[in-house]
């Protein structure tokens, strides 16, 4: 599972997807909305998040794209490995994958993508994992910014006295997430 590695510069935007394909499908925790480019997956979220809007526009000024309904050879295999997922059969995700944005935030999300399935870990914990104590409200902000839920699990993200917050797909879905890699983890871990 990649994410696009360099920073995004006006340059190398346009050598990426003229078209951002977007497809809508069912999940156990509601509808989900895809977008692909030919680089990878570069959204996945539930469609009542109050961010979508704001973050197809982000995609679209970000890849210089536009956004039309469609179907992507991606989302077959996205949709494969979110059925394993939601059925207790897949830990970790094998897509690749194009999110755009800061430094920073790429960094963030690559730490977030080291919480092994069944483990949280605070905010705190990964300001440290990004040996930056003080990056604690960055680290959160760069979390509510990943546009690719689940597959890069920012749901594993807990406050330091455990509890669950900041989820932008709902604490309900976060709670859901949590308990049900828990049922399917051989050792369910808290990591302040």
């Amino acid at each position: 599972m990649l994410i696009q590695d360099k920073e995004t510069s006006s340059s190398e935007v346009s050598k990426v997807s003229a078209t951002i394909i977007k497809t809508e499908f069912d999940t156990p925790l509601g509808s989900m909305i895809a977008c692909a480019v030919d680089e990878g997956i570069c959204l996945l979220e539930f469609n009542d998040r109050p961010r979508l809007l704001t973050e197809y526009n982000e995609l679209t000024t970000l890849l210089k794209a536009e956004l039309v309904e469609g179907d992507h050879p991606l989302f077959i295999k996205l949709k494969t490995q979110l059925l394993e997922y939601f059925s207790g059969q897949r830990k970790e995700f094998d897509l690749p994958l194009c999110a755009p944005g800061t430094l920073f935030q790429k960094k963030v999300w690559e730490v977030l993508k080291t919480i092994p399935f069944g483990s949280t870990r605070s905010y705190k914990a990964q300001a440290i994992a990004l040996g930056n104590l003080a990056a604690i409200r960055a680290v959160a902000s760069a979390n509510g910014h990943n546009r690719i839920a689940i597959v890069i699990p920012c749901h594993r993200v807990i406050g330091e006295n455990g509890s669950l917050i900041g989820y932008g797909g709902g604490l309900w879905r976060k709670k859901w997430l949590l308990e049900h890699e828990g049922k399917f983890s051989t050792q369910f871990s808290l990591e302040f």
